[in-house]
């Protein structure tokens, strides 16, 4: 499992066959995914009219994305107004370079990050340490991972494949002492290692959950308050945004706020709700001396253009996760990107390349629990199913093209269809155990070597159907 939890990659059966394999993995993924499914119901059941403030969230971010440049335009005078500094990123390299250059211009060595899922897209930490400066984590589960080498494995819960005893070893390899697998004291001395960081650090890095564009105000969502002390202690603070987290109003944010932390953990709210509103003002004790906005697009205007630009009003909650029954078996590391799970399996492809990742559009049951647990109402199953149209567009290949020629032709001719079906019956029922296919000759293979086929019935239904 160690190499798909510290590398990207491509290789989804293999990554889904480790996962399968891992004990704890399994048993850590039922454990959360569980909890965390059961807080969003109990969240959502909670709230009054929660499916109509659901309703009324996705159309606040319809609004936004249809006028996205109108709104990435307000943000930055808002945040130029209020003293801060605005930098736009094409693309993942752009990003890197700006935040190297901003930490350069500063002075700026030792740093520390709050949770982001936007600068693992970018690949930012491995950028900044080649440059020589000290990256630190401080969410608490980032930073077991950072230290293990690896990547997050859930939007929310980003260490959900480790236990409390691999994060004592983790945690005593780091210090060079023997530490108890105790969650409290593993805790306090997690607290102990990042305060020091904390105290040292001369710039700190965010994301940012929401940006308001009438205000300039970013909002960060946490539990551990390692968010605000990222904000507050150093001298420079660098947020790093997505440029589909934009709203207009600051009378649209509570509706965003009454659902996010539902539908992440079940919480009412999270434990720490900051708002940014530009650098440290005269006569203020605590905020940055220089407060930076780095707007990224990496693909996002790309998206936006496209018939998948719904999968931008995504929150980051991770509900889809907990709710998938294919995130629920395989974990985050199998998918092979930084998203992982429903909303992962169609971000990954539209980022990086459908043909680079073929088989996360397949990676679904379309069930549709996902889009039942998100709090916007995203239509994730309807995107997967246009996902894997446009790869059979871009793939197919000439035998598929005559495989569904001949289907084709099959069904138009019923009794083309009923020979077809006798036929079958005949050839693959003596292969059967127990109504079932374990392996399917030919090109079926492939299906079987994964998953059961269901065997023909004995009887076709035509057949039942004449004898009545």
């Amino acid at each position: 499992m160690s190499d798909y939890a510290r590398h990207e990659h491509h290789d989804f059966t293999g990554g889904t066959a480790a996962a399968l394999r891992d004990d704890g993995l399994q048993a850590a993924l039922v454990r959360l995914t569980s909890t965390l499914m059961a807080g969003n119901r109990r969240g959502y059941a909670a709230l009054a009219d929660s499916n109509a403030l659901r309703d009324h969230a996705k159309r606040i971010k319809e609004h936004a994305l249809a006028h996205l440049d109108r709104y990435l335009e307000q943000l930055e005078a808002s945040v130029l107004r209020l003293g801060g500094k605005v930098h736009w990123a094409e693309d993942a390299a752009d990003a890197r370079s700006i935040i190297l250059d901003i930490a350069r211009h500063s002075g700026c060595k030792n740093i520390v990050k709050s949770k982001s899922m936007t600068s693992e897209e970018v690949h930012l930490n491995p950028a900044l340490e080649a440059a020589g400066l000290d990256v630190a984590e401080t969410d608490f589960g980032e930073f077991i991972i950072q230290l293990a080498g690896e990547r997050p494995s859930h939007l929310v819960a980003p260490a959900v494949h480790h236990t409390r005893e691999s994060v004592a070893r983790v945690l005593s390899e780091h210090l060079g002492e023997r530490l108890a697998d105790d969650p409290r004291s593993l805790a306090l001395t997690g607290r102990r290692v990042l305060r020091e960081k904390f105290r040292r650090a001369d710039m700190g890095i965010t994301g940012a959950n929401f940006a308001v564009a009438e205000t300039g105000t970013i909002v960060l969502i946490t539990n551990e308050g390692n968010g605000r002390l990222t904000t507050t202690c150093p001298r420079v603070h660098v947020a790093l945004m997505g440029i589909e987290k934009v709203i207009p109003r600051l009378q649209d944010l509570p509706v965003f706020l009454k659902l996010l932390a539902r539908a992440a953990t079940g919480q009412t709210l999270s434990v720490y709700t900051t708002m940014i509103t530009g650098p440290r003002r005269l006569g203020e004790l605590d905020g940055p001396d220089e407060f930076h906005l780095v707007l990224l697009d990496n693909g996002r205007s790309r998206i936006l253009s496209s018939g998948f630009r719904e999968s931008l009003q995504c929150i980051r909650c991770g509900a889809c996760l907990n709710a998938c029954p294919v995130y629920r078996r395989i974990g985050g590391h199998a998918y092979g990107g930084v998203y992982s799970g429903p909303i992962g399996s169609i971000l990954t492809p539209l980022y990086d390349s459908v043909e680079q990742n073929p088989h996360l559009p397949h990676a679904s049951s379309l069930c549709g629990a996902c889009q039942a647990a998100c709090p916007v109402k995203i239509n994730i199953p309807q995107m997967l199913i246009g996902l894997r149209e446009l790869q059979h567009q871009r793939q197919a290949n000439r035998l598929e093209g005559l495989a569904y020629k001949m289907w084709s032709a099959m069904l138009r001719r019923p009794w083309l269809y009923r020979l077809a079906l006798r036929l079958a019956g005949v050839f693959l029922w003596p292969l059967a155990k127990n109504g079932w296919l374990q392996r399917l000759p030919g090109p079926g293979e492939g299906w079987t070597s994964v998953r059961d086929f269901p065997a023909p019935a004995r009887r076709s239904f035509r057949d039942r159907w004449r004898d009545l």
